[in-house]
């Protein structure tokens, strides 16, 4: 239990810290450190992708040298110095720009940030960020690493911690999106950042109680290194000639799996010439059957793991697209209800940075009625097993992801109309924000939850890492694509008669139409996923306790004398 809980707790406090400055940073960067609206969108997207990339990193160097338990503490006291840091360009009035109003930033009289406080911000972000790529790829697989899987205890305590740890991450997003953020927001930004900070220290000193209990296992080498091996070798066979379909014994190399190993992947013909890779040439095993050079020769199953990836890949790029959309919910929705009235009753006031609580209402809601209501009813239609295949439900959460956005369109357009035509009137309430974040709830039911689980139906029980990691990307490779199109669009479309359509004034600009923008995208991108699901072949498996015809022994491994080689 100790374990469960001081790995728990870390994961926790992690989460607090980056998602915590994430939901409210665009408030921090216009208010504090006045930043036009432009540049603060684009430099959340930038952190927030490298946020999302840099776990891949995280993962390679701790199942490749170090282990799980160095990078996470590595990676805690990462997080702590920028947090630290963070915190620092808060109180300190050396490290932000002097105070002003926000009703004169519009006009520009407000002093922008210099040079080095920027630096220093960034800097403060960019350990941050290094914390994560320690963090949260090793947490999950240290703390199964704590159980015995072959046990029913292990079991047991293996289904605890995935309870605990999701349970957590939803009390840390429902924390920071509430209580922090109207801390940060009507009490003060040193103490919205300080006490995150100060859980940080309880957090590694919770960490470090249990590292006499820890159970430890050691690096046996990154999933990513097997996937290079297989396109080094095939590159290194490519003049080889493949064999006639279905001739594999003594040509193919296919020695038996580990014990660990449930399922192995049957051999296939896409990617053909992937399969040059596990033909065998001589010189390539030695005497006792083992490998005489990784780089040079791979298993049949290294193959088919790659294909796995190539596969999904298609599928993947799609998803991107759709989480465009989700990624405005922490700039310019933020932005929107800055000068939308927040007011709920007399003398509460919504912080700006809270309305993604919405969405995560909308999850909360929605998930349970589709999993008890919603699947049994479409079962006995469709006859599947969900209901809906998976790529059907990520379609789905593309389309709705559309509907976000034309949405946001149509209510961006109705506030600015409002604000232009009755400058004297009350703002429109905030709560007219309430539909698109709604819509963007159901996206993610639909479209992120569908990529997690075909990442972790498609690829093999050790590869799952690889899944996850991909999902990662997803939310990455949407931050770094969201930041260009704003870039783009913040530079074509304005003029020296008009502004921009993101220009900081949002009365002024038009954030409609690149609402629109997003929109029209998602339509495309929804052509394309549709092209390429009609496509994708689910990969198959064969358990271990069946009888594969092309199972081999390393002793009954023929070298064939000559391979031929093709003469192109």
């Amino acid at each position: 239990m100790q374990p469960l809980i001081s790995l728990a707790g870390n994961e926790t406090l992690e989460r607090l810290a980056s998602i915590g400055l994430l939901s409210n940073f665009m408030v921090y960067l216009t208010r504090v450190f006045h930043l036009k609206q432009v540049s603060a969108a684009n430099l959340i997207n930038i952190w927030s992708g490298m946020n999302n990339f840099v776990p891949l990193v995280g993962a390679f160097i701790s199942d490749a040298y170090v282990g799980r338990f160095k990078t996470i503490a590595f990676g805690s006291f990462a997080s702590l110095l920028g947090m630290v840091i963070v915190t620092l360009t808060a109180w300190l009035p050396n490290l932000h720009p002097t105070k002003c109003d926000p009703k004169h930033q519009i006009s520009g009289p407000c002093k922008n940030a210099t040079s080095t406080q920027l630096g220093v911000l960034i800097m403060g972000l960019g350990f941050l960020s290094i914390g994560t790529g320690g963090i949260r790829p090793c947490s999950i697989p240290f703390g199964v690493d704590q159980f015995d899987p072959r046990t029913e205890e292990g079991i047991k305590g293996i289904n605890s911690f995935f309870n605990w740890y999701y349970t957590t991450f939803t009390v840390a997003l429902l924390i920071t999106s509430t209580v922090v953020v109207y801390i940060q927001d009507s009490i003060s930004w040193v103490i919205g950042f300080g006490i995150p900070t100060v859980l940080m220290v309880g957090s590694i000193a919770l960490f470090f109680v249990g590292t006499r209990i820890y159970v430890h296992v050691k690096p046996e080498g990154s999933v990513f290194s097997s996937i290079a091996r297989v396109v080094v070798a095939a590159y290194k066979k490519r003049q080889l000639k493949l064999p006639v379909d279905g001739e594999v014994v003594g040509v193919y190399y296919d020695p038996p799996l580990k014990e660990t190993v449930l399922s192995k992947l049957p051999f296939t013909n896409g990617f053909r010439s992937l399969n040059k890779a596990a033909m065998i040439e001589r010189d390539d095993l030695n005497p006792d059957g083992s490998l005489a050079n990784p780089w040079r020769l791979c298993s049949i199953q290294q193959v088919e793991e790659l294909k796995c990836l190539i596969r999904i890949i298609p599928i993947w790029a799609a998803g991107i697209v759709a989480l465009t959309s989700m990624s405005q919910q922490g700039t310019f929705v933020v932005s929107q209800a800055m000068i939308m009235d927040r007011h709920l009753g007399p003398k509460f006031q919504v912080p700006a940075g809270s309305m993604s609580v919405i969405s995560l209402i909308t999850i909360g809601v929605w998930l349970p009625f589709y999993d008890k209501i919603l699947v049994p009813a479409v079962r006995k239609i469709t006859k599947h097993e969900g209901g809906i295949t998976l790529l059907q439900r990520i379609g789905i959460g593309i389309v709705i992801s559309i509907l976000s956005m034309l949405v946001a369109g149509l209510v961006e357009r109705e506030r600015r109309a409002k604000a232009i035509s009755h400058p004297r009137a009350k703002p429109m309430s905030v709560m007219w924000l309430a539909p698109q974040l709604v819509i963007m709830g159901l996206c993610e039911a639909f479209n992120v939850i569908g990529q997690v689980e075909l990442f972790n139906r498609q690829f093999p029980d050790h590869m799952k890492s690889v899944g996850n990691s991909l999902f990662a990307c997803s939310f990455g490779g949407a931050s770094y694509l969201s930041s260009l199109v704003i870039s783009i669009v913040h530079r074509v479309t304005g003029t020296s008669h008009h502004p921009d359509w993101l220009a900081n004034d949002l009365n002024t600009g038009k954030l409609d139409y690149f609402y629109f923008l997003l929109a029209g995208m998602g339509f495309l991108n929804l052509l394309y996923f549709l092209f390429v699901a009609s496509r994708y072949q689910y990969k198959g498996s064969v358990q271990m306790g069946d009888k594969c015809d092309h199972d081999l022994e390393l002793s009954s491994i023929k070298v064939p004398d000559v391979v031929e080689k093709s003469t192109n």
